[in-house]
């Protein structure tokens, strides 16, 4: 039987390592992002200013569950959007009075 040297292995190492760093490049920093966003929507306030990703701006007035209502626009048109739309919050009502 002949034996087998480390040059056997060296495959098999090569996959574990690419997939090692692929997990550190892409999946965990995807996951990172993924943590932050969903903590954001779940602290948004009424009187909170947000972007959804259409790119609408308005103003947070309720939350109900997973529905938010958003005030947008001089004329107070009311849009319903769900929490997943929300891009980012730029500030809240209580910032912008001070």
């Amino acid at each position: 039987m002949e034996s087998m040297g480390a040059g056997a292995f060296m495959p098999l190492i090569m996959l574990v390592a690419m997939l090692g760093v692929s997990y550190f490049l892409l999946i965990r920093p995807q996951r990172k992002k993924d943590k932050e966003a969903t903590e954001m929507r779940n602290s948004l306030q009424v009187g909170d200013v947000v972007v959804t990703i259409g790119g609408i701006v308005g103003i947070v007035t309720s939350i109900k569950d997973d529905m938010l209502v958003l005030e947008t626009g001089s004329d107070r048109n009311k849009v319903r959007v769900k929490k997943w739309a929300i891009q980012n919050v730029d500030t809240t009502e209580e910032s912008t009075n001070k």
